[in-house]
């Protein structure tokens, strides 16, 4: 089975919830026909920088080898003064992310927000 999911992120507390969803989702699916993202915007952008993330990083890396995509807003990254060469290196920034989670939901993808 194949899906098309975005996973919306915007509060730092939520990161383990986040990739225990997305790592239950990925067990279920048939990864190379599905697209899982994860989009971070607010606070939750902090934890793309490997010094915030803490045991919250291994988790992601691990996704990330696994096909799923994470995306960080560019809006909160100037809010928070983070400058996109330090987030993880497989964290792509977005303009906005509640642009990406609406171009996303248009293509047809599933919001999930934990």
């Amino acid at each position: 089975m194949n899906v098309n999911v975005v996973f919306h992120i915007d509060e730092s507390a939520k990161w383990e919830l986040v990739l225990r969803n997305a790592s239950h989702l990925i067990q279920m699916v048939d990864t190379p026909d599905s697209d899982i993202r994860i989009v971070a915007n607010s606070e939750a952008v902090r934890e793309l920088v490997p010094q915030s993330a803490g045991s919250a990083l291994p988790m992601m890396q691990k996704l990330a080898e696994q096909g799923v995509h994470f995306a960080a807003c560019n809006n909160s990254l100037n809010s928070f003064s983070i400058r996109p060469q330090e987030l993880v290196p497989f964290a792509e920034v977005v303009p906005a992310g509640v642009l990406e989670l609406a171009l996303r939901q248009r293509e047809g993808y599933a919001y999930l927000k934990p």
